[in-house]
């Protein structure tokens, strides 16, 4: 049967070796093989993090814009009922409206105050001795008046206690006691006011010391500054120009009923003008003395009594010093005409005169 089918066989046994070879050999396919990135179980998913990203807006206060201020000063005001006799039926209100609010449309007003304002203490041994009336001092700050200086010859005239108890009863009204204080620190510190965009500072200097004793503030003692000691108030000035625009002084300085301004008092207020002084009031001398003008800044040596007795008929004429400082740098100074035409009753003469213009005007 081979021999008559040989072909037969041979194909047969081609096909028996291969179903052989077929049946002991893995099974191939013609696709590529998986990738590595592949085989990851079916299970398996993707985190997306999002970034959050907070902004912040920091807010700058703006610096104000510097505008025109008008600073007024006075000399001695007395608010002692046995000495303006008055007052007990005018009332204290009286001292004040004759002024047709010129200190409440100015923008710092600052005055001397001659006298304790309190009703503690009891009287140094001296021939005058002022006591301001607690009660007086409301009107006074309902009339504008923003400063008061008690560095004098009458802030302690009933002792120190009543001398802090002042300060603490000026306070409570809204006014701002200067040139005193419980220690020499906060007797040299200045008032530091901001206003229409600027820094003001003002000091207080008391160069008139009482009949007995010596009422001169130290590091462990209550008093006043020591205005005859200059460097001390010059050095209170380079410390307060550091934070201020304009550094005022008001000082009790000269001689009683003098109306010609002593030598002392120049030099002293050249030197304050030199240590960065812009402006000082000047009292004490009972008598209204010239505004000068040292380094383009004014001096006011002696603006006379304010609220006191309307005699001598010598002292009855007196002047609020206004000072104007411009946004350029510009100061303009007058004294603005005023007589104490009764006991206790300031006026001014022309209230409707515009303020100080420029350059060295007086009206």
């Amino acid at each position: 049967m081979a021999g008559r089918y040989p072909a037969l066989f041979v194909a047969l046994a081609l096909c028996a070796a291969a179903c052989t070879a077929a049946q002991g050999a893995p099974a191939t396919s013609s696709a590529p093989p998986p990738s590595p990135l592949t085989t990851l179980p079916s299970t398996t998913t993707t985190t997306t993090t999002t970034l959050q990203v907070t902004t912040t807006t920091l807010y700058v206060e703006p610096i104000p814009q510097k505008t025109t201020i008008v600073i007024n000063g006075t000399g001695d005001v007395n608010l002692d009922p046995t000495f303006v006799r008055t007052f007990p039926s005018t009332g204290y209100e009286d001292a004040w409206t004759g002024l047709f609010g010129a200190f409440l449309e100015d923008d710092l007003t600052v005055v001397n105050l001659e006298c304790s304002p309190s009703a503690l203490g009891s009287p140094w041994v001296k021939p005058w001795n002022f006591r301001c009336d607690p009660d007086a001092l409301p009107s006074m700050a309902a009339a504008g008046v923003d400063i008061a200086n008690l560095a004098n010859n009458h802030g302690m005239d009933y002792g120190m206690e009543a001398m802090l108890d002042g300060r603490e009863n000026l306070l409570a009204v809204g006014i701002q006691p200067v040139g005193v204080g419980a220690n020499r620190s906060e007797a040299y510190a200045p008032v530091l006011v901001e206003i229409n965009g600027w820094r003001v500072a003002v000091i207080g200097s008391g160069g008139v010391y009482p009949e007995t004793g010596s009422w001169v503030a130290t590091d462990d003692r209550p008093g006043m500054t020591s205005g005859d000691d200059t460097e001390s108030i010059a050095a209170a000035i380079r410390e307060a120009k550091e934070d201020a625009d304009i550094v005022l002084v008001t000082a009790h300085w000269g001689k009683s009923y003098e109306q010609t301004p002593q030598p002392f008092e120049i030099n002293q207020a050249k030197t304050w003008i030199d240590a960065g002084a812009d402006g000082i009031f000047g009292h004490h001398q009972h008598h209204l003395q010239p505004l000068m003008w040292y380094e383009g800044k004014p001096i006011a040596l002696g603006l006379g009594n304010f609220v006191w007795q309307a005699h001598p008929a010598s002292a009855r004429k007196t002047a609020i010093a206004q000072f104007v400082f411009e946004p350029d740098g510009h100061i303009s100074a007058c004294l603005v005409d005023v007589v104490i035409e009764r006991n206790g009753h300031p006026v001014v003469q022309d209230p409707d005169a515009p303020i100080c213009g420029t350059g060295e005007q007086h009206r």
